[in-house]
């Protein structure tokens, strides 16, 4: 699936044929998956979902691996290897939007602007080739870059179990990741898949009548009961199974139909007595794209101690009359707080003062682009957009937390394929930033002031070590955030807010 994508040199084609050959090629790492599973291959298995799926990502993500140990051995190895990749970089990112240029003046002549960047491409990728193999001819650096294998792979269930759902019509299975002991596997019923499916739909298909509408909130009620029924009840019996106490972390790593599904706020849980409970209540949600994703955001950084300052930019406006009062809180809350707004926050001066701050709050508008995922973006001042493919481009290695209170901000576009992962909140985890908070859908403006309030009030706690990694509390904040945001609102707006990351 990867060797395909070898003629496609930008991002945005690489999708587009990716989209093109989803018939062939999209189920194809779950089904593969689910014969190893058939076959007793658990391990092989979680490889396979971790080889086949994100795809443009892994492929942007190994252009900007970590070179610390091939540097400590061949630095001149290593500032060719880290050449190419810069070049790679460039040519796939800023030639998107079909602006081929010249393709670098390659290929024969009379070639066309395009066929000179597939020679261009081309042969960049030789050379990396080249240069991987020789790298690995190095002293324990054997398996540079090699796919990740199982033992690799479960290290990013060392904060907390990850919940892999497989969902392909041979069969789907629920996959518990441990960091210490073998994968657990929950087996499903035989009609899971398909009713995996009606729930996606079902949702999707309400959600056009409005987020507003009683249509919705009927069938979130219900698509959240059934999920529970599910995926939560055998979940939940699993993890008790295997000692892991309430309030833990639990992360989501889901498939196909589960992409769009609210996994964190399944129930309500039946009870006897007390108010109603749902997943959320019983564990701290969060998602990630990939266990590589999530393993990237466990890393430890730079060492910074301290409170994180935060950029806030935001882009109030007579449709977010509320967002004033959300920029007063954040201004307000207990570390120091860089500003932009209106005519200041260009998508320049925002990429510009992202290198400078560790945590960020963006208020604007969220834009969804259906089958054109690198255009989603952040509406700022006179019509300019921030979008996902300017955020791809940043390099941000002190990042930390990102809030994104905008709309769809962890919602596919009609026409993307789901295990790709090509939203905003993802990207942000992509260029950096260990842990995001995102949206399902539209957000209502008016539950940004009393969110973020909480939220801050949460991560910010007196008294806390200042030593300690303010990012790694943010989960937490929103479980508990959400939870106070639900007793006085709708279902869909606190189903809606979702972490990704560390």
């Amino acid at each position: 699936m990867q060797d395909s994508l070898t003629f496609t040199p930008t991002v945005d084609i690489q999708h587009s044929r990716l989209v093109a050959m989803r018939n062939d090629y999209e189920t194809l790492p779950l089904d593969c998956a689910s014969y190893q599973v058939h076959t007793g291959q658990l391990q092989s298995a979680v490889e396979t979902l971790e080889r086949g799926r994100v795809l443009i990502w892994s492929e942007m993500r190994g252009l900007r691996s970590s070179i610390d140990q091939l540097r400590a051995s061949d630095r001149d190895l290593a500032e060719k290897f880290t050449a190419v990749n810069q070049d790679l970089e460039g040519l796939t990112l800023n030639l998107a939007q079909n602006n081929y240029g010249d393709g670098g003046g390659e290929g024969p002549k009379g070639m066309d602007p395009f066929g000179r960047l597939v020679v261009r491409h081309q042969q960049l990728l030789d050379d990396r080739d080249e240069l991987i193999s020789q790298i690995r001819t190095r002293k324990g650096l054997d398996s540079f870059l090699k796919p990740p294998s199982f033992e690799n792979l479960r290290s990013a269930a060392v904060r907390g179990p990850v919940v892999m759902i497989n969902h392909s019509i041979w069969r789907s299975d629920i996959i518990i990741l441990l960091h210490d002991s073998p994968p657990s596997l929950i087996p499903t019923a035989h009609d899971f898949y398909h009713r995996a499916n009606k729930l996606r739909d079902k949702l999707l298909g309400a959600r056009k009548k409005g987020l507003d509408s009683v249509e919705y909130e009927d069938a979130l009620r219900s698509v959240l009961k059934e999920l529970y029924e599910l995926v939560g009840r055998p979940v939940i019996q699993r993890l008790d199974e295997l000692h892991v106490p309430d309030q833990s972390r639990v992360w989501w790593c889901p498939t196909s139909a589960f992409c769009f599904l609210p996994l964190h706020a399944m129930g309500p849980i039946p009870s006897d007595s007390g108010p109603p409970r749902y997943f959320l209540d019983l564990y701290i949600p969060s998602y990630t794209p990939t266990l590589s994703a999530l393993i990237e955001s466990n890393k430890s950084g730079s060492h910074i101690v301290g409170k994180p300052s935060l950029l806030l930019v935001s882009q109030p406006g007579s449709s977010m009359e509320d967002a004033l009062d959300e920029m007063h809180v954040v201004r307000s809350i207990n570390t120091k707080v860089k500003t932009l707004t209106s005519e200041k926050a260009t998508p320049t001066a925002v990429l510009e003062r992202l290198q400078d701050h560790r945590f960020v709050h963006i208020v604007c508008h969220g834009i969804l682009e259906p089958g054109k995922p690198f255009e989603s973006s952040f509406k700022l001042d006179g019509g300019n957009r921030l979008t996902l493919l300017d955020i791809i481009r940043s390099r941000l290695p002190d990042a930390e937390f990102a809030f994104l209170a905008a709309c769809h901000t962890a919602e596919l576009t009609d026409g993307s394929l789901s295990d790709e992962a090509l939203h905003l909140t993802a990207t942000m985890q992509y260029c950096g930033f260990r842990s995001v908070v995102g949206t399902m859908w539209a957000m209502a403006d008016k539950d940004g002031r009393r969110l973020a309030q909480n939220f801050y009030n949460s991560v910010f706690l007196p008294g806390e070590s200042q030593g300690a990694c303010y990012y790694e509390r943010t989960a937490e904040a929103l479980r508990d955030t959400v939870i106070k945001l639900r007793r006085r609102t709708t279902l869909e707006r606190w189903v809606n807010f979702v972490h990704y990351g560390a």
